[in-house]
């Protein structure tokens, strides 16, 4: 047997697909009664969460190129200190 609680997001997930859909009928209807017209808004298709843009991929990239090349400065003399104190061990 299986609780019915488990079973809520089974039936949950086409109610709120729907939602939107339901909203724009009930919009044109409201709209109707007073003698307007209803247009639906153009809606953004949906991305996909997984594969980001390839433009802010780009810009994520050199953001860490950059980043790269300010920490080697850094970085070089600690390294070149530390180099020279395990000769001295």
């Amino acid at each position: 047997m299986v609780c019915l609680v488990c079973l809520v997001p089974l039936f949950l997930i086409p109610i709120v697909n729907i939602l939107p859909l339901l909203f724009d009928y009930l919009l044109a209807k409201v709209y109707g009664i007073f003698g307007w017209e209803y247009r639906k808004p153009n809606r953004v298709p949906a991305a996909c969460p997984y594969k980001p843009a390839a433009a802010a991929n780009k810009v994520e990239a050199e953001s860490d190129q950059k980043g790269l090349e300010t920490n080697t400065d850094v970085l070089e003399p600690l390294i070149q200190k530390v180099a020279e104190s395990d000769k001295d061990a």
